[in-house]
């Protein structure tokens, strides 16, 4: 996590926010295309990307975190392009917009706040959402929060 005022954001900090945010996940997904095209459409596969609520418009942002929050907006856009390009193939592709947790880096971001929900509570809702997800949704960026942060 990149947590400095804009005018202090180096080259170096927004590479390092978009390769982890954007072009991590592209290589992942590249990478793992062959194996998640189906023959038919049902089972899809399912493709879950992890943004957070500081890239989804319309939500708080943070003094700070341009450069995380905007590279997570871009994780979202490309979800949505890419399910409708995938959807011919079976492959369902949805967002997950995560709000605050109590994690490391949600202690190094916000010092001092309690986040809403614990690590174990979002990674059971991640993990029934990465298996039943794609009956209801494709194409989606879901906001998971109860809170600001």
């Amino acid at each position: 996590l990149v947590n400095k005022p804009f005018s202090k954001l180096t080259q170096s900090d927004w590479n390092a926010m978009y390769s982890t945010h954007v072009f991590g996940p592209v290589a992942l997904i590249k990478g793992l295309l062959p194996l998640l095209t189906r023959e038919t459409t049902l089972p899809k596969s399912h493709i879950v990307n992890i943004s957070s609520m500081g890239g989804v418009q319309g939500s708080t942002k943070f003094s700070g975190l341009s450069a995380y929050s905007s590279s997570k907006g871009a994780l979202c856009t490309l979800t949505e392009c890419l399910a409708e390009e995938f959807q011919p193939l079976g492959i369902a592709v949805n967002a997950l917009a995560i709000g605050s947790v109590e994690t490391e880096m949600f202690r190094s971001a916000f010092p001092g706040f309690k986040a809403a929900t614990d690590a174990d509570t979002m990674a059971e809702f991640m993990a029934d959402f990465i298996l039943n997800g794609p009956a209801l949704f494709n194409g989606k960026v879901l906001p998971v929060s109860n809170s600001t942060p």
